[in-house]
């Protein structure tokens, strides 16, 4: 029996595309058809990916040229579905008000990461800007003693409706801290999952109010706290603070790799080296380098990423931290100066960030081995 293309493309007409209301040819689903001596190929493109979808399709078309055109004739059809993209969420922050969101990270606990936090927060109150502090280290959790909060709570208020809970603030800066919900004489001894689950309870049902920082404070290393936060927000840049030590720096570089991965891809603002010498008050102009000297800078420059500054090993700088008066609220001081001038060049990178490059969109997994695409 001779036939067409022609003969081939009535037949289908009498086919619905599935979900279209219209025939296979109409709803343009046809996409190629090759007929050989004894073979007929049709290529079709249809709107459900299932395979059940799939298979029907394949059936009837079989059925259809059997019965119209030819009963002897080898059909091969090759079924793909074309389902429409999603729309990209909007990478606008989720949490309203809240201009730019810094992760303040350590590869390694012990290296003052929560007192780099404290004192940034408070060198960008001072410079006129208003500052919030998520304390994200769940598990030792320090921000609200270092500002004198300890027996705070926050306090319940209704925003449009809904309850919210009231960041406790001190000194100017608005603060939220896993330690204002927990015994102090109790381990913290809770799962990934539970532990992301209260840190986004922190986030979403605060009343955070208008920011222009948002500084998390994140727990040392590379784990299920860091994932939950880039995937709960949009983290405008991170900041990695660090000791001068070997030690140290091997874990620095695997906190700016974490940030670094194709899939987390959240801009490294720099680098913070503590602890970098120590200077005893009877001896203001000696150093001595007792963790290395230049170890962070040297990593900055390895890296490709900015040296934020240093701050020394200062007795000064644990007293204030232990009695809830980080050393930033002096005037005039070389750690407060210090630590003006690591804010300052924060600031200088975070701008030089938003101008160059597009804002950071929230993490989406989409594999089981979590961000790795390999």
């Amino acid at each position: 029996m001779t036939y067409s293309k022609k003969d081939i493309t009535k037949a289908l007409e009498t086919i619905t595309a599935p979900g279209e209301g219209k025939s296979l040819i109409e709803s343009g689903a046809v996409k190629n058809i090759v007929t050989f001596d004894k073979e007929i190929i049709i290529d079709v493109t249809i709107g459900n990916p299932s395979l059940q979808a799939k298979k029907k399709i394949e059936v009837e078309i079989m059925k259809v040229i059997h019965q119209l055109i030819d009963q002897k004739v080898d059909v091969k059809v090759n079924v793909t579905a074309n389902v429409p993209a999603k729309p990209v969420e909007n990478s606008k922050p989720k949490v309203p008000g809240i201009q730019n969101i810094i992760a303040i990270a350590s590869g390694k606990g012990g290296v003052g990461k929560s007192t780099i936090t404290a004192n940034t927060a408070i060198s960008l109150q001072k410079m006129g800007f208003k500052v919030g502090i998520l304390d994200a280290d769940v598990y030792g959790p320090s921000i609200h003693l270092m500002f004198d909060v300890a027996n705070a709570k926050p306090l319940s208020v209704e925003i449009d409706g809904r309850s919210k809970m009231q960041p406790v603030e001190s000194y100017g800066v608005k603060i939220l801290s896993l330690g204002f919900f927990t015994d102090a004489n109790q381990a913290v001894i809770w799962r990934g999952a539970m532990a992301s689950k209260a840190l986004n309870q922190m986030i979403f049902d605060a009343h955070w109010g208008e920011l222009d920082f948002l500084l998390i404070d994140l727990p040392p290393g590379t784990g299920d706290i860091h994932l939950s936060i880039v995937q709960a927000v949009p983290v405008t840049g991170a900041v990695i603070v660090s000791t001068p030590q070997n030690i140290a720096l091997a874990d620095a570089k695997k906190g700016v790799a974490m940030f670094q991965q194709q899939n987390i891809n959240v801009p490294v603002l720099g680098i913070v080296e503590n602890m970098s010498y120590f200077t005893p008050a009877e001896l203001p102009n000696n150093k001595y380098y007792i963790f290395g000297k230049d170890g962070a800078k040297n990593l900055a420059e390895d890296i490709d990423a900015a040296f934020l500054g240093e701050v020394p090993l200062v007795q000064s700088i644990r007293e204030a931290g232990d009695v809830g008066h980080p050393v930033a609220l002096q005037d005039n001081t070389p750690l407060e100066v210090a630590f003006s001038e690591i804010t300052k060049n924060m600031l200088s990178q975070l701008v030089k960030r938003n101008k160059d490059l597009p804002p950071t969109e929230i993490v989406r997994i989409t594999t089981m081995s979590g961000c790795s695409t390999k």
